[in-house]
């Protein structure tokens, strides 16, 4: 997974801070150092899978070890952002690669290019639904009415959602509604 593009934090279900990493990362840096006896959970905003920062030290150091973490890189081209990776295949798939024009990692490049655009618009539906549910499990699993709020998400029930999570924390409730409405439109598209 790489760097978030933007993230926002939670202090419990108090919301801090949103925007860049090192935005976020400042801001939530304030809060630990004030000792807050809540859980602080820092979510990526396009995927709602959490955000794990290093507080220790000054803010300087946690924003070096962030720079640290988007410089480090493994073989590749990185100036063109490739990244090299390992791919598992069959034999008969390589040998079918071998025959093909311009070699593995093009015909790699242009099948998974062809796909982002024919097949686009449902896997972009499928993350935001499933980063708007990530979020709702981590941050209201415990709450009233949370299993209920998540069968009117997934049946599209705007209405129902919206009466099911309105008694939530407002910074909890608000957040998931942005990452509804993201994930239902979408499905719109799709």
């Amino acid at each position: 997974m790489g760097v978030p593009a933007t993230c926002t934090a939670f202090v419990g279900s108090r919301r801090i801070a949103s925007g860049s990493l090192a935005e976020v990362a400042l801001a939530t840096k304030r809060v630990v150092d004030a000792r807050s006896d809540e859980p602080v959970l820092i979510f990526d905003d396009a995927s709602a899978h959490q955000v794990e920062i290093d507080f220790r030290g000054s803010a300087d150091d946690v924003l070096a070890r962030l720079d640290e973490g988007k410089a480090s890189r493994g073989p590749g081209r990185p100036k063109l952002g490739v990244t090299a990776r390992e791919v598992t295949l069959l034999p008969r798939h390589w040998d079918w690669l071998a025959e093909q024009p311009g070699g593995a990692s093009a015909v790699l490049r242009r099948l998974v290019e062809d796909a982002m655009r024919h097949g686009g618009a449902k896997l972009r539906a499928r993350q935001a639904g499933e980063a708007a549910d990530r979020f709702m499990r981590t941050m209201a699993g415990n709450f009233a009415g949370y299993e209920e709020a998540s069968r009117a998400f997934w049946r599209g029930e705007i209405e129902r959602f919206d009466t099911l999570i309105a008694p939530w924390p407002v910074d909890v409730r608000d957040h998931l509604r942005k990452l509804a409405a993201i994930a239902w439109d979408e499905s719109a598209t799709s």
